[in-house]
């Protein structure tokens, strides 16, 4: 895999020419008709909360950065981005949800945190309207909340756990202690990762679980030293996941144990700095270092964002956003059956990924990525934090589809 700082004069031309073929790549068809004068997408995130600074305001500009390179127009009609705050409450997600969609809004992407992306799924099943879930995990999305107009996009918790999860056990780690934020999202990825250490005849010898934006973690590193874990998995992500790892070098946990973050954001190894977070293992669907044309686009978000690279959610955002527009257009109508039915139909390859498929149930399958966080010798620039481990191919990173619950799936 190609893990080479840009030349500034070739990310320009480069970022010109993913514009240009973004905006010529979708069909011909330029006489669809809309259901009405204006194609909606919303984008419903953290703005305010833990988990902003990996989704939040960055997932907006994804979003419509796609719409900007797709042309802004469906149709010679207006495409429109909204975007609220869910913060963090499945019942004010779900309540924005229903108002967006009834007031027009034919598609919402995005959906951190995974009790708000279950329920805003169960509202687009009611709804008939799409809904594309970029930073979630929970494997739900795609089973007991599974429907035409549900894709789950990015990552979930079984490719976490196949990915770090697996990679640690293969390593020695036999026995876990997990240190879970308590909702769907870490419930579920304490389960999936359980699963592959038991699997893999090892032990999950205990738990403690932590409320949102638990900022005091003392009494939990402790109960995870007391177990006597070879690792402590931290099943959580953003500000959770950089204060757990605070807490347990202050308390010398590292010392005997060692932690897996299993899911760690690049903006999450930024806050840290390497010094605390060097030699961490995180799987990850996309890195902006990748190639040239993730450098392109990182180089283009960088400059709207106010200086961070985006991470795969973001990545996913502008990939799906720009599927999703290439299936209406593809389609000739915004009907949420026609334009499903394209998206599955159509192969996804852009600088997320170049061999993507959306299966029956939802999932979007691809390879995903083991990496390792650099040392600060090894690295050679801000941002220039992870190199690559593994390829773990699309058909071993997701749920296999004889073990889906979706309705879906004929077996």
């Amino acid at each position: 895999m190609e893990l080479k700082l840009w030349a500034a004069a070739s990310v320009v031309a480069a970022a010109s020419v993913g514009v240009a073929q973004a905006q010529t790549a979708a069909p011909a068809n330029q006489q669809g008709k809309l259901s009405n004068d204006v194609l909606r997408i919303g984008v419903l995130t953290d703005i305010s909360g833990v988990y902003a600074d990996i989704s939040g305001k960055g997932a907006v500009e994804a979003v419509k950065m796609a719409v900007e390179d797709f042309g802004g127009k469906m149709f010679g009609k207006t495409i429109e981005v909204v975007s609220a705050d869910h913060q963090n409450k499945a019942d004010v997600g779900a309540a924005k949800a229903r108002e967006w969609y009834d007031g027009g809004v034919d598609m919402i992407n995005d959906l951190a945190n995974s009790g708000v992306a279950l329920a805003v799924a169960g509202v687009a099943k009611e709804k008939k309207r799409h809904a594309i879930v970029n930073n979630a995990s929970n494997v739900g999305v795609t089973n007991a909340q599974c429907s035409p107009y549900t894709v789950h996009y990015a990552y979930d918790a079984y490719s976490l756990a196949n990915g770090t999860g697996r990679a640690v056990v293969e390593g020695g780690g036999d026995t876990w202690f997990f240190l879970t934020v308590d909702f769907a999202f870490g419930i579920g990825l304490e389960q999936q990762v359980g699963d592959v250490v038991r699997a893999s005849k090892g032990r999950v010898v205990g738990a403690a679980r932590h409320p949102l934006g638990t900022t005091d973690f003392s009494s939990y590193v402790l109960q995870a030293q007391a177990s006597k874990a070879k690792i402590v998995g931290l099943a959580s992500t953003g500000n959770d996941t950089i204060n757990a790892i605070k807490a347990a070098n202050e308390f010398g946990l590292t010392k005997n144990q060692k932690l897996a973050a299993l899911l760690l954001w690049i903006q999450d190894v930024h806050a840290l700095g390497l010094p605390t977070a060097q030699g961490l293992q995180l799987t990850n669907a996309w890195y902006w270092d990748m190639n040239d044309d993730s450098r392109a686009f990182a180089k283009r978000f960088q400059q709207r964002v106010g200086g961070q690279m985006p991470n795969m959610a973001h990545a996913g955002d502008y990939s799906s956003t720009m599927h999703y527009l290439k299936a209406v257009q593809a389609a000739g109508t915004d009907d949420p059956d026609a334009v499903s039915a394209k998206m599955r139909e159509m192969p996804i390859s852009d600088m997320f990924t170049k061999a993507g498929k959306i299966r029956e149930d939802g999932r979007m399958v691809h390879d995903m990525y083991l990496w390792q966080v650099k040392t600060p010798a090894e690295s050679k620039g801000p941002w220039d934090y992870l190199k690559a481990v593994k390829t773990i191919p699309a058909d071993q990173a997701f749920m296999p589809l004889a073990q889906s619950t979706c309705y879906l799936v004929k077996k």
